[in-house]
């Protein structure tokens, strides 16, 4: 699902690259993968994804100004992996949530989502002056907690039974990170490419 079309850089990381999202370019891609059930295990989407409502998707995000949507780039080679991106962006107290996914799951397990998170959190802290940002994981995608933990947030609650998934209702952990607890952290990645 290549292309050759050398789309503009946002966000450059030490593995990805965080771009904007082109239709053109980003919509097949995205409508597989949104109808893969190994990709949907660890999201809430649960209906199949038309290409038609795809691309509306696409075509409404300009005027959606609660939500920052970024793709993700492996840097090397500059192939469209993944989604990332801030949601339900709240102005005024300054506190976003943020979500994302791999798609191409070659490329699970590489460290790509950490690093776009981790460079995705320099954006919303630093240039966005976020004061708290949030996320949101079904308690069995045990990847996603663990990078998410890695990366500072805290859990913070934890909604019970929220998401009916593989024949049962799974609790939604809740988790929150504030500035401080992220930049030791983020210092830390900059230098060694490790959060650990």
């Amino acid at each position: 699902m290549g292309t050759d079309i050398q789309h503009p850089i946002f966000i450059q990381g030490h593995k990805t690259i965080l771009r904007p999202l082109c239709k053109e370019t980003d919509l097949e891609a995205c409508y597989h993968w949104l109808n893969d059930s190994e990709v949907t295990n660890f999201l809430t989407i649960f209906l199949p994804q038309s290409k038609l409502a795809e691309s509306r998707w696409f075509d409404e995000l300009p005027q959606r100004k609660g939500d920052i949507v970024l793709a993700i780039e492996t840097k090397s080679e500059r192939q469209f992996i993944g989604v990332m991106g801030l949601h339900r962006i709240d102005w005024q107290n300054r506190i976003a949530t943020t979500g994302a996914f791999i798609g191409d799951k070659t490329c699970w397990g590489k460290g790509y989502g950490t690093d776009a998170k981790m460079f995705l959190l320099d954006y919303g802290f630093n240039q966005l002056n976020f004061h708290k940002i949030c996320s949101q994981v079904i308690e069995y995608n045990q990847r996603s907690l663990n990078y998410s933990l890695h990366c500072g947030y805290k859990k913070e609650g934890r909604l019970r039974q929220q998401v009916f998934k593989k024949g049962r209702y799974w609790g939604l952990i809740l988790l929150g990170l504030f500035k401080k607890n992220w930049e030791p952290i983020w210092q830390r990645y900059q230098k060694t490419g490790s959060v650990k």
